[in-house]
């Protein structure tokens, strides 16, 4: 019999299938989505695999957008400090004039490496979002996961690990923001591909994760306060909004832990681990496809 992982319930082409499954189930699925989101591991994958094997309904790809307001807490928390400096240091250095301030020249470097996941998530918002998209297809994030590996690999063997995020440049920052798009593929995992867009640029691999959250940092935001407010238009009542209160508490907590545990693991290790990972996952994936486990 195959799982079920498609969700049936949809608002005005909004997937809500969040709210049927409950507290419990979507507390679980915050823990899975806080964890995964945050490492290179592709928070999709695990959340369309973890809903089939338990039986459970697909949350959809509302749930998993807004979740991203759990990641967001987790890496301003985690990098409160770049964060603050960042923030504080840029806005002084815009009151005195001083433009060329190294504080102010990254923050505007965030900003232009989020604009091309701004106007390819604004383009394709409707085929990504939408009840039964063929994006979220479980093929489509088996394969995802199988190309990311390779490409985490590749990056890993060829990298220099030299580089810091203080001598990181504008280059730099566009090409880690344009890696970012691959993200909206489900499976590809914008920690993923950020991670190997800066490994390949030879950071460090603890700066290359450094980099790649701080440069995330509006994209995450957006993507979570978009669906907040689509979530918003099509009227979810008062049950749907608990409901997704408590996913994007649990998914907070998970998702700091996991950065800490990421950050101490790169510093020590190679990101082997999750190349191997990833690659087994898309592999067990496709295979279910294969055997009409998975549909």
């Amino acid at each position: 019999m195959n799982a079920p992982i498609m969700s049936d319930v949809c608002a005005n082409g909004i997937d809500t299938g969040f709210v049927a499954l409950g507290y419990a189930k979507v507390a679980v699925l915050g823990v899975v989505q806080g964890i995964t989101e945050l490492l290179p591991i592709s928070s999709t994958a695990h959340m369309r695999l973890v809903p089939a094997v338990l039986g459970w309904r697909d949350p959809g790809s509302a749930f998993s957008a807004a979740m991203q307001l759990a990641a967001l807490a987790a890496v301003v928390s985690y990098f409160w400090s770049d964060v603050r400096g960042l923030t504080v240091n840029s806005v002084t250095a815009l009151m005195r004039g001083q433009f060329s301030d190294r504080h102010l020249r990254f923050s505007i470097w965030i900003v232009l490496a989020t604009i091309p996941i701004g106007i390819a998530g604004l383009t394709l918002a409707k085929i990504l979002n939408t009840c039964g998209s063929p994006l979220r297809s479980v093929s489509v994030v088996g394969w995802a996961c199988v190309v990311m590996a390779l490409l985490l690999g590749l990056a890993e063997i060829m990298a220099r690990h030299r580089r810091s995020v203080d001598n990181a440049t504008l280059w730099d920052a566009l090409l880690v923001g344009l890696a970012q798009v691959g993200a909206l593929i489900p499976g590809v995992s914008r920690s993923g591909s950020t991670l190997t867009a800066a490994l390949a640029l030879g950071f460090k691999r603890e700066e290359a994760a450094r980099l790649s959250f701080l440069l995330g940092l509006p994209a995450i935001a957006l993507a979570g306060l978009k669906e907040i407010w689509e979530l918003h238009k099509v009227h979810l009542d008062s049950h749907g909004w608990s409901v997704l209160a408590v996913g994007i508490v649990v998914a907070s907590i998970s998702a700091f832990f996991a950065i800490w545990g990421l950050m101490r693991f790169l510093e020590r290790f190679s990101t082997w681990p999750f190349v191997a990972y990833r690659f087994l996952l898309g592999v067990f994936i496709l295979g279910s496809v294969a055997i009409g486990w998975l549909s």
